[in-house]
């Protein structure tokens, strides 16, 4: 089969102003960035649509390290929609730049289940990530010459949390000094990085649910405190208009195509291990608004982007999903049944047995928050008739539903099936009201408990001192209604990136927490986990080049 980026080369791309009235969005209300890209004017969106339309999540198993597929299966249940004349739009998050030159390349879906144009939304798109991360920055900026300017005056913090964000993976910025030199340079201090992903600019602008709460939001998030232990804001700062300049653009929603020409709001992009996960709440509306089916999608497993959906985004949101897909894979269920990674693209029945446990455990998970569960099987080249059915049976011993999908390999036609299958069970089987993790009113530490006991099986919790002093901080600053949002490895239940399977009864340590009162949730960090990755040995960037006037290498 021919690479991702040659067959999106030969994708014959409608002009994005057809795309747009196709889907029912004026020609003339739209702001083109090029032929083929667009962004959408917030105001389109319309809330008794939304109410009407059906939200469908995809989620999947814990993850490879190269992925389960779930863009891939989203793009494809789109055009399989499609094809059997439903109109189905689609909501992802863009790509960062960090996987993109980093371990697991592009992030626009696979084969003939692809957005388009790939290079430009896996690259720069219309510039979202570099307008986070100037206003991130530009926050920092703005804070150290405060301090610089009123230190004449008396005036200091106590401590300063602002750091600052690249969309690059680079360790050595993890922790840096600033304002060496001449006292000209600012004040010597410690600060560091974070990968523009996990920035709460970031998380904000997929919360807002327009200008005046973007705004809102910006104005509120703490930078530091005072020595008497106040909180020193944005707002005090006095930027938080210059700041909401910056993302004016930003905070419209991106339209693209699919490789057969069906509309896609590309828009955010959080990464679920150490953010929410999520594409922006105005892109999922305006999906809805538009389609009669939005098909959405939420970070690496379920345990991480769904639970975050689903705990944080619907709660602050209204949204809820009418069936959420759980994306599986013989390749994953291979990796969770023992089965050496370097051999988990080799028949093992007896491996596919073995990883059943860390599907149930996402399918019991899921099913707990009240969600109607189908399992979407990604067929790969290398899978056997055999190893197939033995998942098909097992999801019909489980009392699931199954369906397979070939949109990787032929496109809308390969989703058909499962098109056919999704709206069927919707009609037939809805997902009932959201059940939470946690209440509102419950402390910090039991949402944390309670998603770490109830999620991830963990037997016990374990708050540093660090993180516990924190805590009693965020409540005493009432932010003790927030939802918390953890930060853990991608690759098992646990923090033991290597603890493949349904890990249980482990100890579970909160080492860190982040307050994000702009983003109005907790940031917990679990174990060793950063939010400054760095590269691998072989990064991705060594295998992108450019010939003949075209990009090669992105996958």
């Amino acid at each position: 089969m021919k690479p991702d980026i040659e067959i999106a080369r030969n994708v014959k791309m409608k002009k994005i102003t057809d795309v747009a009235s196709e889907t029912g969005i004026p020609q003339e209300s739209i702001e083109p960035y090029g032929k083929y890209m667009a962004k959408i004017p917030v105001s389109f969106i319309d809330e008794d649509k939304v109410r009407k339309s059906r939200l469908i999540l995809v989620t999947a198993i814990t993850a490879t390290k190269t992925g389960i597929g779930k863009t891939t299966a989203s793009i494809g249940l789109a055009l399989g929609m499609h094809r059997i004349g439903k109109k189905a739009v689609l909501a992802l998050r863009e790509p960062s730049l960090g996987p993109c030159f980093g371990m697991k390349g592009g992030a626009a879906g696979g084969g003939y289940a692809q957005v388009v144009p790939m290079e430009k939304i896996n690259l720069h798109f219309t510039g979202d990530f570099h307008a986070v991360t100037s206003a991130h920055n530009m926050i920092a900026a703005l804070l150290d010459n405060y301090l610089y300017q009123h230190q004449s005056e008396g005036f200091a913090l106590k401590e300063v949390l602002w750091k600052r964000v690249l969309d690059v993976n680079d360790r050595s910025l993890r922790n840096i000094v600033t304002g060496l030199g001449p006292r000209t340079n600012g004040l010597v201090q410690e600060s560091g990085f974070d990968i523009t992903p996990a920035s709460e600019i970031m998380a904000i602008l997929c919360l807002s649910s327009d200008m005046d709460d973007l705004r809102r939001r910006i104005g509120n998030i703490l930078l530091g405190y005072r020595f008497d232990g106040s909180a020193f804001t944005v707002r005090d700062l006095g930027v938080e208009g210059a700041i909401t300049a910056l993302l004016m653009d930003a905070l419209n929603p991106n339209l693209v195509q699919t490789t057969e020409g069906t509309a896609a709001f590309v828009h955010g992009g959080p990464f679920a291990n150490i953010a929410h996960g999520c594409n922006s709440v105005i892109a999922t509306k305006m999906a809805l608004t538009f389609g009669d089916y939005a098909i959405t999608e939420a970070g690496f497993g379920a345990d991480l982007g769904a639970e975050k959906f689903l705990n944080i985004k619907c709660r602050k949101s209204g949204l809820r999903p009418s069936l959420t897909l759980l994306v599986a894979s013989l390749q994953g269920l291979k990796m969770h049944g023992d089965v050496p990674v370097e051999k988990i693209k080799e028949p093992s029945l007896e491996g596919v047995r073995k990883g059943f446990c860390n599907l149930d455990r996402h399918i019991r998970n899921l099913q707990e928050f009240g969600q109607t569960v189908l399992v979407c099987f990604n067929r790969f080249a290398s899978d056997t008739q055999e190893e197939i059915e033995l998942v098909r049976q097992h999801c019909k011993e489980a009392g699931v539903e199954f369906a397979i999908n070939d949109g990787y390999a032929h496109g809308g036609e390969g989703a058909a099936d499962l098109a056919r299958k999704v709206v069927e069970i919707i009609d037939r089987n809805p997902s009932g009201p959201l059940e939470f993790t946690y209440s509102d009113t419950d402390s910090l530490k039991d949402k944390i408990e309670k998603t770490a006991k109830g999620i991830y099986k963990a037997g016990n919790v374990i708050f540093s001192k660090t993180a516990a002093k924190k805590i009693e901080t965020a409540e005493r600053l009432g932010f003790s209604g927030f939802p918390v949002c953890i930060a853990k490895t991608q690759y098992s239940f646990s923090q033991d990136a290597k603890a493949y399977g349904a890990p249980s009864g482990f100890d579970f340590e909160i080492n860190d927490i982040v307050i994000n009162s702009g983003a109005e949730m907790i940031v917990a960090i679990a174990g060793d986990i950063i939010r400054m990755p760095g590269l691998p040995k072989h990064p991705q960037a060594l295998d992108i080049d450019v010939e003949g006037g075209f990009i090669n290498g992105l996958s």
